[in-house]
């Protein structure tokens, strides 16, 4: 198999991707962790994994990517780094769950880095979207949730303990704000907007509506 044809294998899965994608305190962590809850009330086998992170490698690729001692990391280095802890993950946990018919749900993926290395840092969108396609053999959401929040409503939640891309500031965080709803308007098919200015279970209500409307659970059950 050639370098070019493993990358743009398509793999069939049986189980169902769930994506949460939106800027730092948006509240899409709490959504991710209520939904995996509910999944698994209704015997769903599920998985729920974080990015960057979710492996060995990708948790030491983590502590690199957040580390504020690291503000002279250039824009390249850092989507290489993401995309290395995605590749990794992807090979050894996401794509083998869901050929055994799990569920899987991701706190961060393909569109974070889209929004925030291809729009807010200026590297392209169509360069890391090929990138993507790349570090996860071609594999894409069944469904991507963007949590979407006003940046300064979204940083007062963070506290004064901010990882390296919480400290950038507000004036990135709109930046990558807009990253995600240019990736809606690209993927109106698989993205859905929601408001995360509204209160959790609002927004959980929300999102349950989507998933079980596709999974075929009753919402009320």
């Amino acid at each position: 198999m050639t370098f070019q044809s493993f990358c743009g294998e398509r793999l069939l899965k049986k189980g169902y991707l769930i994506t949460f994608e939106g800027i730092d305190g948006s509240g899409k962590t709490t959504q991710a962790e209520l939904l995996y809850g509910r999944l698994r009330s209704h015997g769903r086998i599920v998985q729920l994994l974080r990015e960057p992170g979710g492996t060995p490698i990708g948790e030491r690729i983590r502590s690199i990517l957040l580390d504020v001692a690291h503000t002279d990391m250039s824009p390249l280095t850092e989507l290489f780094l993401y995309l290395a802890a995605r590749a990794q993950l992807t090979a050894s946990v996401i794509l083998p769950a869901l050929d055994r018919g799990e569920d899987v749900i991701l706190d961060r993926f393909i569109d974070s880095t889209v929004a925030y290395q291809g729009y807010a840092r200026g590297l392209g969108i169509e360069e890391t979207t090929t990138l993507n396609r790349i570090a996860t053999r071609g594999l894409v959401p069944d469904l991507t949730f963007v949590i979407d929040c006003e940046p300064a409503c979204a940083l007062g939640r963070l506290g004064r303990r901010r990882d390296r891309l919480e400290s950038e500031g507000i004036q990135f965080m709109k930046m990558v704000r807009e990253g995600f709803l240019v990736v809606k308007e690209r993927e109106r098919k698989r993205v859905i907007v929601c408001d995360g200015s509204k209160d959790i279970e609002e927004v959980e209500l929300f999102i349950l509506r989507h998933v079980f409307e596709r999974l075929g659970i009753s919402v009320s059950s």
